[in-house]
């Protein structure tokens, strides 16, 4: 009984952090070079209950049986695609076209 609690608490907390991530994309909406993130999730273990049977000659086999204890967030990932450039019209804006990033030096 407490593992199906388990399972159920890792998928809300899983799911507050993808949450938390979208709420982190919208409030950055309209910040200049902010990218977008993005969360992937991954099955914990599973519990076999009972094991996979051959054929036989008069019936088909069976499949494994399984509980699965949960899930987990595998990866917060940033979108690194090229975004669009906008044109300032002050000459110390600069920006990079293509892949890349700047180098700044302290001094």
């Amino acid at each position: 009984m407490l593992m199906s609690l388990y399972a159920g608490v890792s998928g809300l907390k899983s799911q507050q952090t993808k949450l938390n991530v979208i709420a982190n994309n919208i409030s950055n909406v309209n910040t200049t070079g902010y990218k977008q993130q993005t969360v992937s999730f991954a099955d914990l273990l599973s519990q076999t209950i009972s094991a996979a049977s051959r054929p036989t000659t008069t019936t088909g086999g069976t499949n494994p049986k399984q509980i699965g204890l949960g899930t987990s967030v595998a990866a917060i990932s940033t979108n690194m695609s090229t975004g669009s450039t906008q044109y300032t019209g002050i000459s110390t804006d600069v920006a990079i076209s293509g892949e890349g990033f700047f180098i700044v030096q302290g001094g």
